[in-house]
């Protein structure tokens, strides 16, 4: 037996790593934008830092998928989790007020399928063109033993760049100032563990399933792509009235939305300001959860918050109106209060 079969018979396939490096190339080239400067298989990304900004500050974010790569598997659908990871990357550096440049991901697996990571990079590549950012580069692992069969991790690493006058750090929020709610395409990238448990094990329901509550399959309800709030943020950004933003994340309102604010205030947010969607309070009647679980644990309909001031609120609306946002709504205010920020709800 030669070196080479021996070592796909340990489990690593080099000729099926080329074969998703050649199906991923154009996949990748076709996000390129003028900054970069090399080309995939290169060891390195070359990316040349735009000109024309005063004071450039690079913002970089990593982030995963999570366990929502679980239903990737069951559905044997994999499109989907790419663009969810990188539409989350880029949400991670926006809320300081950074535009994208470029991404780079990690996709391991135990055993390396061609037409698999072809799907997956193909959700990047799309969210990445969406998102005006490039899909600079890479690395597939092929590492037998280690996934179980079928399975793969996937990781994102994004870098962007703002303007040091124009960085979003949340140090102006003052008490007045009023929460602006941007609304989710649903799970987004957070809960999975919670959700799966609720539809696969409490209620024993396969992935195929109709939700008569929801009107469709777990599949399609669980697979929904975490959307991209750069198209309608960015828009408001060269105006300064985003005082805050926050992308709520794992931890739901409760623990992300402190994290943009400053000692001596808390953010008091009304429930009924907004319409919770059907896929939430399913869970939470399907799994007998607590209204304190849910928020901390799901983004509850609510997927980025604006801190803003209270005279720029209509301005802040309209704007978000006109880049396609028509369904933000103002979800409560800045109070003043002793020590750490926190939330707390009104119902």
């Amino acid at each position: 037996m030669s070196e080479t079969s021996q070592y796909k018979a340990a489990g690593v396939d080099i000729d099926a790593g080329n074969e998703a490096v050649r199906r991923i190339r154009g996949l990748a080239r076709a996000t390129f934008t003028p900054g970069v400067l090399s080309d995939i298989g290169s060891f390195g990304g070359l990316f040349r830092v735009p000109g024309g900004i005063e004071a450039p500050v690079l913002v970089a974010s990593a982030d995963g998928v999570g366990t929502k790569l679980k239903l990737a598997f069951m559905a044997n659908r994999h499109d989907t989790v790419g663009a969810d990871l990188v539409n989350h990357c880029v949400n991670d550096i926006l809320v300081q007020g950074a535009a994208p440049l470029f991404f780079m991901d990690y996709l391991a697996t135990g055993r390396l399928l061609p037409a698999v990571a072809e799907s997956i990079v193909a959700g990047m590549a799309a969210a990445c063109r969406e998102n005006g950012c490039a899909l600079l580069g890479g690395e597939t692992a092929e590492m037998p033993g280690f996934y179980a069969a079928g399975e793969y991790d996937l990781a994102g690493f994004i870098v962007g760049v703002v303007e040091r006058a124009r960085i979003i750090d949340g140090r102006g929020i003052v008490p007045g100032d009023v929460l602006v709610g941007l609304p989710s395409s649903g799970l987004h990238t957070n809960g999975y563990s919670l959700a799966r448990y609720v539809a696969f094990e409490r209620l024993a329901l396969d992935i195929d399933a109709v939700v008569p509550e929801l009107g469709t399959t777990v599949a399609d309800a669980f697979l929904v792509t975490h959307r991209s709030y750069l198209a309608p943020i960015q828009a408001l950004l060269p105006e300064g009235r985003l005082k805050g933003l926050a992308h709520i994340t794992g931890g739901g309102i409760t623990e992300n939305l402190p994290r943009v604010l400053p000692p001596g205030v808390r953010a008091a947010v009304d429930l009924r300001a907004w319409q919770v969607p059907a896929l939430f309070h399913w869970l939470e009647s399907a799994g007998g959860l607590g209204r304190d679980e849910m928020l901390r644990t799901f983004n509850m309909g609510i997927g980025l918050v604006a801190v803003v001031a209270a005279e720029d609120v209509t301005g802040v609306l309209a704007a978000l109106s006109r880049a396609g946002e028509p369904d933000a709504v103002v979800i409560g205010e800045i109070e003043r209060a002793d020590g750490e920020p926190v939330v707390t709800y009104r119902s």
